[in-house]
């Protein structure tokens, strides 16, 4: 890939659009968001315009950690550190520090893109880390790998996650079909922070099997994930129909994702209109639990490898 020229500006920055076969996609500067994931004309993604702000996290990297840190407050390596409340009405820090940050563009070509930015030591985060997002369309559709390095001289806590809302089409998602393989859920208290974690056989977070959502709200985590043969796991949003749907696949670097279904959005007109399946490498509070957190040592990396293809379902008429 080579650097080209973006093609627009907006609320967001400039947008960087991709394209392959029927599918395209843009990023766009603010935060190194996905903001447009569609193929054959058909949205896979509840994103928003380029003349529209961000909003509920649509498309955001979540860097140096997903979700919450409760109170903002954490020890690490023998320091008190707070960082920012940034989710002032439960008194979290919320989903890293890198959203409202524009990334720079490392490379351009007609399918794929590769943004970066610098995390900068600040107050709560004294520390040096190098992030990129790249992502690549392709006959399976659209990947995504972000990576990170700790750039600085001392060891790094480090979690990472994405913020797409998919959607079929239904409006509401209460009709969608959704699979979510996974055997475990972590139940949260009050302020959205992990307690422990729970089988979800025979309750009704059970979406091993594709089912409808109903009017379940859902802001729910879930790990102990079923992998196939290729190392991913899939959740898959389905058409009511049955027909076609969206599948996010979880790959390297994934070892939770998150299922919201915009229940408590501030937008109250896109409330449950599509669902959040964040990909994550660690539960929400790890910077004080240490679960499933990782440690960067100077000079050491990360990689969390996603993605986003179309399903087609049997179709016994031969149209979809």
């Amino acid at each position: 890939m080579s650097a080209q020229a973006p093609r627009s500006a907006g609320p967001t920055g400039e947008q960087w659009e991709l394209r392959h076969g029927g599918q395209s996609a843009v990023v766009v500067e603010l935060g190194g968001a996905l903001r447009h994931y569609e193929a054959d004309g058909v949205p896979l993604l509840d994103g928003f315009a380029a003349d529209e702000a961000v909003t509920s996290g649509r498309g955001q990297v979540l860097v140096p950690w997903p979700n919450r840190v409760g109170g903002g407050r954490y020890r690490f390596d023998g320091a008190d550190l707070q960082l920012p409340l940034s989710e002032p009405e439960r008194h979290n820090a919320i989903h890293g520090l890198l959203r409202w940050t524009p990334w720079r563009l490392l490379a351009h070509s007609g399918d794929a893109v590769r943004v970066g930015t610098t995390l900068h030591p600040q107050p709560g985060y004294p520390f040096l880390l190098e992030v990129s997002a790249e992502y690549r369309l392709g006959d399976e559709g659209l990947e995504v790998l972000v990576r990170a390095v700790n750039a600085g001289g001392a060891s790094a806590p480090y979690g990472v996650g994405q913020h797409p809302y998919l959607t079929v089409g239904t409006g509401r998602v209460d009709t969608a079909l959704l699979t979510v393989p996974a055997r475990l859920r972590l139940t949260t208290d009050d302020e959205g922070l992990p307690t422990g974690e729970v089988p979800v056989e025979g309750t009704e977070y059970d979406f091993r099997s594709a089912r409808p959502i109903g009017a379940q709200a859902l802001d729910t985590a879930f790990t102990g994930l079923e992998r196939g043969a290729d190392g991913r796991a899939v959740v898959r949003l389905a058409h009511p129909s049955g027909r076609r749907g969206t599948d996010l696949w979880l790959g390297e670097g994934t070892r939770y994702v998150q299922i919201y279904t915009g229940d408590t959005l501030g937008e109250p007109g896109r409330r449950r209109r599509g669902v959040a399946v964040e990909p994550m490498s660690c539960p929400a509070d790890a910077f004080r639990t240490g679960s499933g957190l990782t440690v960067l040592e100077p000079g050491a990396g990360h990689a969390l490898r996603w993605g986003l293809r179309p399903w087609a379902g049997a179709d016994p008429g031969g149209i979809l």
